[in-house]
């Protein structure tokens, strides 16, 4: 089994994401969600990917209510999310989710779930950090205004999931 770690700002649809009444609002041209077409028909070839939620969406609307927003295809993969409660991990027992970078909140999920194949779809556009080069193999990185949009993009997630399909 691999599991993808899925972005959703700067992935499925461009970074310029806001809440507006409590909703999300996308602020540039274009549609929420409008590349997740692609994601799901690289999906398709591969039903051992299990999806988890790597997403600010989970805390600012909930995670059933940003369930919701996904389609059934993606939504019929998505097996938890993120943001979980930090005591039960040694290393980052101290800190508070929001003060982590997206690579250790996932890092915190790998290794509390003992998740050994795995993949991180994003654009780390929002937060100021950078992926540590040891884990280079597990990202695969979008362009916050073009996503999955973008043939390179698609064409290295299709490469990371063979990778990980034959790993197994």
């Amino acid at each position: 089994m691999t599991y993808l770690y899925l972005d959703f700002d700067g992935v499925l649809h461009p970074d310029a994401v806001y809440s507006t009444q409590g909703r999300p609002e996308l602020m540039k041209t274009g549609a929420l969600f409008q590349h997740a077409p692609i994601l799901e028909e690289a999906l398709a070839y591969h039903p051992e990917v299990k999806i988890v939620l790597s997403t600010s969406w989970v805390g600012a609307f909930g995670f059933e209510a940003t369930l919701a927003y996904l389609s059934a295809g993606i939504r019929e993969r998505v097996v938890g999310h993120t943001n979980i409660e930090l005591a039960a991990v040694d290393m980052y027992s101290t800190l508070r989710f929001s003060d982590l970078t997206r690579f250790q909140q996932i890092m915190a999920h790998v290794e509390s779930n003992g998740i050994t194949n795995w993949l991180a779809l994003d654009d780390l556009h929002s937060q100021s950090q950078d992926w540590p080069s040891s884990h280079a193999q597990h990202l695969v990185l979008c362009h916050p205004d073009t996503g999955l949009s973008d043939p390179e993009v698609q064409a290295a997630l299709n490469t990371a999931l063979l990778e990980r399909q034959h790993a197994r």
